[in-house]
């Protein structure tokens, strides 16, 4: 339960909190890959109606901007704890491990090959069935990657190899944009 605000720092179970502070300690959840969605959802709630500004609209301008930059905060953390690959990035962050995909954009030869594997057949793709087939491949792939980064930072503490999957599912998040965008460019039919 949230108590409010003291010297700047967010009170929650009467242990105060800075803005500073990393967003698992700030949702009262362990540092760890694998959440609980719904207990994600809930505790945001909790906090976000306990700093609401609107809470603070009676109160002085400081504590009002304190209110303000709580939310913000709060909804902040919320979006990366929600976002498995956000949630993933982050961790790898925490560990030392930065993701730094505008700078290094090496992938191992294997996935280059089934990237372009996939261009290929999304290139190719003319029916809805194959771009619902392809869209099926991938998302089975993404599955798999998002495992696999829970076995890595979860179970193995291995942060570089997190880091190597986060840039992987970076790229197929991104596929999986384009697979939408082909799909709407096909003329409706029923799949097969």
């Amino acid at each position: 339960m949230v108590l409010g605000f003291c010297a700047g720092r967010f009170i929650v179970s009467e242990v105060p909190i800075s803005l500073g502070a990393d967003d698992f300690v700030l949702f009262g959840v362990a540092r760890q890959f694998s959440q609980d969605r719904a207990g994600l959802d809930v505790r945001w709630k909790a906090l976000q109606s306990e700093a609401h500004p609107d809470r603070f609209a009676a109160q002085s301008a400081s504590a009002q901007r304190q209110a303000l930059q709580w939310s913000v905060r709060i909804n902040e953390a919320y979006q990366r704890l929600k976002d498995p690959l956000r949630r993933a990035a982050y961790l790898c962050e925490l560990a030392g491990m930065p993701i730094q995909a505008e700078s290094n954009t090496a992938m191992p030869a294997r996935f280059l090959m089934q990237q372009i594997e996939w261009r290929e057949a999304l290139d190719d793709a003319s029916a809805l069935h194959e771009v619902e087939s392809l869209q099926a491949e991938v998302a089975a792939f993404r599955t798999q990657a998002l495992a696999d980064c829970a076995q890595a930072l979860d179970t193995e503490h291995d942060p570089a190899r997190a880091v190597a999957l986060v840039r992987s599912l970076m790229f197929v998040e991104r596929f999986i944009d384009d697979i939408e965008r082909r799909r709407d460019q096909l003329p409706s039919q029923a799949s097969t």
